[in-house]
């Protein structure tokens, strides 16, 4: 089994890196002096902002390898998993962390709020790329927001102070996620897109229970097309089959779900099998090994 720091409180994270605890809702990592610390495969149960110059090179971002370019924010929600496995090397890092409970943002406009932030799903875009002046202005909000935190109590008042801060954070993440989006969209990506979430949509209904896995056929026609025309597009976009991606997606799911902790029968019940070994089956088809095999290897 993977060995998974749960971070279901922002401080859990701290302690681990080394920093000073500022908050029992929110922590505020500068990476510059808790340099060199080791790496961490870490299971979320907060807000995550990662607001790095450099990354670290064997990065995961849910069930993906990435590799971040410089100067880059990555972003984590409740129930995600990334991070680095800790191979034994030090990491030296240049840049922040900022991690909070939604706890914080209870009774706050931003409560109602924080789902319109895209960048915080895994498939939207992998990271955020700032020019140098969002970089500095960024960096600026959380040394300000960091001494905030260094020289009041936690009160009521502090925390709006804080939520105030962060939604300001969160508005420049924003607008650097729609900059993003713009020079990339098209037709191919908004139709992967659009699949791409009626999946997640599917899943999070439960509509798995109720019908099983999602068919071509119930996707093509939930976004309006023929199944052969959406199956075109979904080649033309990934080069795979609709099918295909619907089984990867399953996968990635339940790779999740196992690193959590979940057995085999109580992933496959999750995700709407009948039998276990339905599912041990798929599970080997698309990624050469057995459920067992990923939790060991």
């Amino acid at each position: 089994m993977k060995n998974i720091l749960k971070v279901d409180n922002p401080n859990v994270y701290a302690e681990y890196v080394g920093a000073p605890l500022l908050h029992p809702l929110i922590a505020l990592i500068s990476y510059d002096e808790v340099s060199p610390f080791h790496g961490s495969l870490n299971n979320y149960g907060v807000y995550g902002l990662f607001i790095q110059q450099q990354f670290p090179k064997y990065l995961s971002y849910g069930t993906k390898s990435v590799v971040v370019g410089d100067s880059s924010i990555i972003a984590v929600a409740p129930g995600q998993i990334g991070g680095t496995e800790d191979n034994g090397t030090p990491l030296y890092i240049n840049g922040w962390a900022l991690l909070w409970s939604p706890e914080l943002l209870k009774g706050s406009s931003l409560e109602g709020r924080i789902n319109e932030y895209q960048f915080f799903s895994y498939f939207s875009l992998d990271w955020l790329r700032m020019n140098r002046s969002e970089w500095e202005r960024i960096s600026l909000l959380l040394a300000s927001m960091r001494k905030e935190l260094r020289e009041n109590e936690d009160s009521p008042s502090l925390r709006k102070v804080i939520v105030g801060y962060l939604q300001l954070i969160l508005e420049y993440c924003q607008r650097i996620y729609f900059r993003q989006l713009s020079k990339k969209e098209n037709g191919e990506s908004d139709i992967l897109k659009r699949f791409h979430h009626l999946l997640e949509d599917y899943f999070t209904k439960g509509l798995q229970h109720e019908k099983g896995l999602p068919t071509v056929s119930y996707c093509a026609s939930e976004l309006a097309y023929s199944a052969r025309y959406f199956g075109d597009m979904i080649h033309k976009a990934t080069g795979g089959t609709a099918i295909g991606y619907i089984h990867s997606f399953v996968i990635d799911e339940a790779k999740s779900f196992l690193m959590k902790g979940l057995n085999v029968g109580e992933v496959a019940d999750l995700l709407g099998f009948e039998y276990p070994h339905h599912f041990s089956r798929m599970f080997k088809k698309v990624t050469g090994m057995t459920p067992t095999d990923f939790l060991t290897k």
